[in-house]
């Protein structure tokens, strides 16, 4: 889709309509939607924990299906992959800036909906942007493990989040509708913000069910008690149901990230992704 035509069309109505489409129960006329996405984006179903198109009952069902059991083997690292797609960016925080395309930045404090001094940890730190494809796995995993403390919606824009978009549409990841979710980790504090787009009906969290919709049209906060939501290496955290990305934010400026790891590489949950270079 045109980055002209996408500022002209009607975002939220569309995104709306498909979210009840693909939530939609239609039978036979689901699993024909299903078979010509499977086919037009070439997704492996083999994959899957049940490759059968015919058992999914919604759209939604089939996009946020899980993996067979041994499909992503989790890899001896500090920080590993949180999900499948590709590298669009990564690298060091820039005096608060994080490089979004050629031409483009945007603020961590912007990213992150919050004041400058909840944003002054992350200002000298590290970032990953990592997009997922329609073909891809949507479901979201932890990196490493860590302790919930804060989650907040976002209310934005819905433009598409692929990589013509993001080379055209100042601070994209910073505009759109996002759930920033903040983790204690023993490698320092941590941030995965799950970054809505044009028709990604909705992102939901293990711990919390879909987060939108509904969509109030204002920033909602949720604190978390320590140890109340705790999560392994490699255990789900999130889905999206229909494609989008993952910005990921670390308040230490030493991330090494794993030989392979440059923008535009294609990535797999579970792989190495990076080691601290100082202890």
């Amino acid at each position: 889709m045109g980055v002209w035509l996408q500022h002209l069309l009607p975002k939220r109505a569309l995104t709306e309509a498909v979210g009840r489409l693909a939530a939609a129960q239609a039978g036979p006329w689901t699993t024909r939607a299903i078979n010509w996405f499977v086919r037009r984006y070439g997704v492996d179903m083999s994959e899957a924990a049940e490759p059968d198109t015919t058992s999914y009952a919604s759209f939604n069902d089939f996009f946020t299906r899980p993996l067979r059991e041994g499909a992503r083997p989790l890899a001896q690292a500090t920080w590993i992959s949180p999900v499948d797609g590709a590298i669009s960016q990564l690298g060091p925080v820039l005096d608060g800036h994080i490089f979004q395309a050629k031409g483009h930045s945007y603020t961590a404090r912007a990213l992150l909906a919050c004041d400058a001094k909840a944003a002054q940890p992350f200002a000298k730190g590290s970032f990953a942007t990592l997009y997922l494809s329609p073909r891809d796995y949507h479901r979201i995993h932890m990196p490493c493990a860590g302790a919930l403390t804060r989650m907040v919606y976002v209310p934005g824009d819905l433009y598409s989040v692929n990589p013509a978009t993001a080379a055209a549409v100042p601070g994209l990841f910073a505009r759109n509708e996002r759930v920033v979710c903040h983790f204690d980790t023993d490698h320092g504090a941590m941030v995965m913000v799950l970054v809505g787009a044009t028709i990604v009906g909705s992102v939901a969290t293990v711990w919390h069910g879909l987060v939108h919709p509904p969509r109030p049209g204002e920033v909602r906060t949720w604190d978390y008690a320590p140890g109340e939501v705790s999560l392994s290496q490699g255990e789900e955290m999130g889905r999206f149901l229909l494609g989008s990305t993952v910005v990921m934010l670390w308040a230490r400026d030493d991330v090494s990230f794993a030989p392979g790891w440059q923008a535009q590489a294609a990535i797999r949950m579970g792989q190495s992704m990076a080691e601290p270079s100082r202890a």
